[in-house]
Order: C-alpha cells, then structure tokens, then sequence
C-alpha cells in the first residue's frame, strides 16, 4: 500500500545449518504466498558463531561444504550474501565463499564497504555479483568499479542514522560516476 513491489529477505541469524534452513524455509513459505515478490538471500556468512570462534576456516567451510549443498537441494535461497568487513570475512575469506557459491549457482550479493574500505566493491565487480550493499566508505576506485562492471550499489541509509553514524555512502559521486543505485530499508533484528 506504501509502494513496496518486491521484498528481499535474508537468513543470517541462526549461523549453523540448521538454523540457515529453518529460516530460509520460512521465506521460501512467504514466497510460496504470492502475496508480493520475495527474494531470498543466505547470508550464513553474517559472523562467525561462537563455536567456530578459533576456527574461521572451519566456519567458512561448513559454509561451503555443507551449508551451500543443502540450500541447493531444498532450492531455498535466490541469493548468497557475505558480511566483507574487518572482524567478519576478509576479501579472500568472501572471494572463497561467493566463488563456491558460484559452482552452485548461486547470485552474488556483498556486504561491502560498510565500516572499513578493504576492496570489496572491487571484488563484487570482479565477481560479476548483483549488488555490493551499504558502501558507506566506498573508495573512488570502487565506485568507478561499480560502475563499469553494472553491479547494483544498494544503500542502506537507515543503518547509519540509526546507529548515529556521521557517514553515509556518498550516492551523488555513485550517481555522477554512472552507478545503478537502488535505496533499501535494512529492517532487520540487528
């Protein structure tokens, strides 16, 4: 009623397989309801789980090894979307994740940019990725990136606001240098 034409949902707060699948069921239950279009996303690779607190490796492949295989076969997710930013996954740490998710088909989308610039609007470019979101510190590099490549650069200027933050992703230099911008809620748990 207030304009919304599709919704986009993403899992990412059970962090362990079972936790994935069950809400990535529950989206797959909304979309089966036709009431508007909804895509969703997997983002196991959100954080790492306590559990896997010392061993990142053993997280990303638990992703990777049994996470994206399940997923696949249920057919419960449209997207993959990993959190690239200092403390979560590392650019090789997401590359590794989205490129496996690739084998599976899998589109990409990335967290990118939020906190820190590390390169991540670069690499969803070089990936071929959907969309990089939030790039609130995106560099110029990574903005003439998304741009070449058509990748979608999703704001999220809510989050920022939210958490009181005096940066936002810079959209006029995005929008001047040819970028596809699209603006989204963020609406989330967190």
């Amino acid at each position: 009623q207030l304009g919304t034409g599709a919704i986009e949902i993403k899992s990412g707060y059970g962090l362990s397989l079972e936790g994935e699948l069950k809400m990535l069921r529950v989206i797959k239950r909304l979309k089966d309801l036709n009431w508007i279009p909804v895509k969703s996303t997997f983002l196991g690779a959100h954080a790492v789980p306590k559990q896997f607190k010392d061993n990142k490796k053993g997280y990303i492949d638990h992703i990777i090894n049994d996470m994206l295989p399940a997923i696949t076969k249920e057919k419960l997710a449209d997207f993959i979307d990993v959190f690239c930013e200092k403390g979560v996954f590392s650019v090789e740490e997401t590359r590794q994740i989205l490129s496996a998710a690739k084998k599976y088909r899998f589109k990409l989308k990335l967290h990118a940019e939020q906190y820190n610039n590390l390169g991540s609007a670069e690499l969803a470019a070089s990936l071929d990725a959907v969309s990089a979101d939030h790039l609130d510190n995106i560099s110029e590099q990574g903005i003439n990136a998304l741009a070449a490549s058509g990748v979608v650069a999703v704001l999220l200027p809510g989050v920022p606001f939210y958490l009181m933050e005096e940066k936002y992703a810079p959209a006029r230099k995005m929008i001047d240098a040819g970028c596809a911008v699209a603006i989204a809620s963020d609406f989330n748990p967190g």
